[in-house]
């Protein structure tokens, strides 16, 4: 006699279901891999592709991912995010909360940059696709959104005259692209994309690590949609650091300025509430 199907199982198994991760007592597997057999086999550049993506990458693929992934790990306490993870640490909240602290801040403006700049290339790469130029359809791209005021992301920095680590990652696309494990597309976009913000605003704005990694990322068929989350494992390491280094030294709620710089008062003049004796 056949068992009865439970029907209270069945509705759960259709609620929650995944093709990430098998688990059961006794048994680990993700995309139907034996985790035992990923440990000391796997890079975590490679898991982190094998999670998103379902398969696992080539050596060359996951080395370039993981290239990406070292360029943005931090960029100093003046970074938002990581000002946060050691203001947050000198509070007393404790390394997780440190960083779920900092990460919050990661958004369109502070972290969202090499999302749009992927977003950006991939417009391009629509306007490539209906016939233009990769150079006609980088300048009508980035000519429209000028005009409209929009904010052209992945090009120039506020700190660096040539952010130091986009040369780099750019050479090492260059070489990925010589052995055949990307195809050059995203670079030449990005290389246009930079070509026509000269011709219309100018003055030269260099590819930044944003732009650079938005190359990367585009280039390894990772859609615009996760590049913010690959920049936040990336600055995780930085914040994670950071949070830990001010665990170790100390200090008690420690705000953004010393207490001897005062901010800014803009308010109105002190005055007296009426009727007061």
């Amino acid at each position: 006699m056949s068992a009865v199907p439970d029907p209270t199982a069945e509705k759960m198994a259709q609620w929650w279901h995944t093709s990430v991760i098998e688990m059961k007592p006794g048994v680990i597997r993700f995309r139907g891999y034996e985790i035992q057999d990923l440990i000391g086999q796997v890079s975590f550049p490679a898991m982190i592709w094998l999670m998103l993506r379902g398969n696992l990458p080539s050596a060359a693929q996951g080395d370039l991912l993981g290239a990406a992934l070292v360029a943005a790990v931090d960029h100093g306490p003046q970074a938002p995010s990581i000002a946060i993870a050691r203001m947050a640490a000198t509070c007393g909240v404790g390394i997780n909360s440190a960083m779920a602290s900092a990460i919050n801040a990661l958004g369109d403006v502070h972290g969202g940059a090499g999302q749009q700049a992927m977003e950006i290339y991939a417009a391009v790469a629509a306007r490539i696709d209906a016939g233009l130029s990769v150079e006609e359809a980088a300048r009508a791209e980035i000519g429209e959104r000028l005009a409209t005021k929009r904010v052209i992301e992945g090009f120039g920095h506020r700190f660096h005259p040539v952010d130091p680590r986009a040369p780099r990652l750019l050479a090492l696309i260059e070489e990925a692209k010589a052995a055949g494990v990307v195809s050059g597309r995203y670079a030449a976009i990005g290389t246009a994309v930079e070509a026509a913000l000269f011709a219309l605003k100018g003055r030269k704005l260099p590819m930044n690590i944003d732009g650079a990694t938005a190359v990367i990322f585009s280039e390894l068929g990772f859609p615009p949609e996760l590049g913010r989350g690959l920049f936040i494992l990336s600055r995780s390491v930085g914040i994670l650091a950071h949070a830990w280094e001010q665990t170790q030294q100390g200090g008690r709620i420690k705000g953004p300025v010393p207490p001897s710089v005062d901010y800014g008062y803009d308010g109105v003049a002190p005055r007296a509430l009426e009727g007061k004796a």
